[in-house]
């Protein structure tokens, strides 16, 4: 029988602060200011720049400057700027495009809608990286492409992944939704491949509820993505206003001293046993591997101003991720969690800090009070109604079946702070002594 603990002094010790008003640390948070909520509201107001205007093209020219290319072409999303670049490198029906599990469906679903196959490939248990020896075995004359994951911020081990593709003459396209900010040998990622691609989701290191970015330092791949874009129909101004007024939303409702009320408003308007203020970001024809109605769009001019003024404020915020990655590592580590271990030359940023436990279930239901865990990934294909709507043969990658069973997520962003941290590390370390007694 296992054992159980009494979570009101877990909460108790979590949520009270100076003169006893409760804090509940939400899992997403802290990227998005007050000035971005201000710029949100005037182009609520005034809807003359809401979807064109000058602020696209100064997002991505500083976008590319952040990341270390010459070309930055914004999206909508991250998954349709994967999609615009498989397209515009001529990936197509015949080809096969190499990438990790765990993931998400959208990635498997833009190699799929290009008429390709994606092939998938083992993750490393010591970083939920892919296997790169297992990603050799499986390059046939058909590869073309090798999607490379930096895996909640953390980079692949870029050398070998660029000899291995060298010697098999194959295109690199780095994902880096999760790692914007990280370097491998002192050099941003997403300056490594062909090509890269990034989201500013809500849940990502910056934020403009919805958006992706491509970069690129080849002249003629740029033109032809260039190209693509402009073939894109804008977001529609409804659209456009719902991510505004979601931004706001989280903004207000993640507040920690906030969020011990409002995450109870708003699970009372939701049903089922998910209890957190992020809903998918898959459509239900996404979750099925179909392609909706509805795909490619271009960037509106206002979020690109909301993420610019984050991009602005980026060294902050990863400085910030870093040093509670490097608490949560320390700490952890003592006490013999299982944290991940990073490539010799890479310098993560962590967007979340992934952590290894027997039964994920005990310590979402006793951290319930006290700070929100987060639950990346709990599928192979994250947010897929079953992987094998991605084509994914279920008992093919081991280790990322496994790491779906035992994965979960520390906060890292800008609104926890230090008393927070010994918060979190003090209530993990007491619930892998209860629930895993024996480590």
């Amino acid at each position: 029988m296992k054992k159980r603990i009494d979570r009101s002094k877990i909460s108790y010790d979590v949520g009270k602060r100076g003169i006893g008003i409760p804090r509940l640390v939400a899992k997403l948070g802290g990227s998005i200011s007050f000035g971005d909520i201000l710029v949100a509201i005037k182009y609520l107001i005034n809807r003359r720049h809401l979807i064109d205007g000058q602020s696209i093209t100064e997002y991505e020219q500083a976008f590319a400057k952040q990341v270390g290319v010459q070309y930055g072409i914004s999206f909508c999303s991250g998954r349709v700027a994967l999609y615009a670049l498989l397209r515009s490198l001529g990936v197509g029906s015949g080809d096969e495009v190499l990438l990790q599990v765990p993931t998400h469906i959208v990635v498997a679903n833009a190699i799929r809608y290009t008429g390709a196959t994606p092939v998938y490939v083992d993750c490393l248990i010591e970083n939920y990286n892919m296997d790169l020896k297992q990603a050799e075995q499986k390059i046939t004359p058909r590869t073309k492409v090798l999607i490379l994951q930096h895996t909640f911020g953390i980079p692949v081990d870029l050398d070998a992944a660029l000899a291995l593709a060298q010697e098999n003459n194959i295109i690199i396209l780095e994902d880096c939704v999760h790692s914007l900010g990280a370097t491998f040998d002192g050099r941003q990622v997403g300056s490594f491949g062909k090509a890269a691609f990034f989201s500013t989701e809500e849940t990502k290191t910056i934020s403009s509820t919805m958006g992706g970015m491509a970069v690129t330092d080849d002249p003629e791949l740029a033109k032809k993505m260039i190209a693509f874009q402009s073939s894109c129909p804008n977001q529609s101004n409804s659209l456009t206003v719902y991510y505004l007024l979601r931004l706001i939303f989280y903004h207000i409702f993640s507040q920690p001293y906030l969020h011990p009320y409002t995450r109870r408003l708003y699970t009372s308007f939701r049903k089922g046993s998910q209890k957190t203020l992020t809903i998918d970001t898959a459509t239900d024809d996404e979750q099925h591997g179909l392609r909706p109605p509805i795909y490619e769009q271009k960037l509106s001019n206002a979020q690109a101003e909301i993420a610019l003024r984050q991009l602005q404020r980026l060294q902050s915020n990863i400085e910030h991720r870093r040093k509670v990655a490097s608490a949560y590592h320390n700490e952890l580590n003592k006490h013999g969690i299982i944290i991940p271990r990073s490539p010799a030359k890479a310098n993560p940023v962590f967007v979340r800090f992934p952590v290894w436990v027997d039964d994920p279930k005990t310590f979402f239901r006793d951290t319930e009070y006290s700070f929100q865990l987060g639950e990346w990934f709990t599928s192979v294909l994250e947010e897929s109604a079953s992987p094998t709507y991605g084509g994914y043969d279920l008992g093919s990658c081991p280790h990322a079946e496994a790491s779906t069973q035992h994965l979960v997520n520390l906060p890292t962003h800008p609104s926890v702070n230090p008393r927070d941290v010994d918060t979190i590390i003090n209530t993990m370390v007491l619930l892998n002594s209860v629930h895993n007694p024996s480590k």
